[in-house]
């Protein structure tokens, strides 16, 4: 299986940082990340993500600025 397969299946992973990724299904959630319960084509993945993801900072940095 290949990630540019179009029939390869992804989930939505974060980190620690509210940093988010898409991940193949077929492969073990690196260390770090976890699932956040959304999987699907690439497309929809990353979709997703751009509705969610609305700061891109680190969860670190957004909190040091917000003191």
């Amino acid at each position: 299986m290949s990630i540019d397969n179009p029939d390869t299946e992804f989930t939505v992973v974060i980190n620690d940082q509210e940093q988010y990724s898409i991940w193949p299904t077929y492969r073990p959630v690196p260390a770090g990340w976890q699932t956040v319960g959304v999987t699907g084509n690439k497309s929809d993945c990353l979709a997703h993500i751009n509705d969610v993801w609305t700061d891109q900072r680190p969860k670190r940095l957004r909190d040091a600025q917000a003191s």
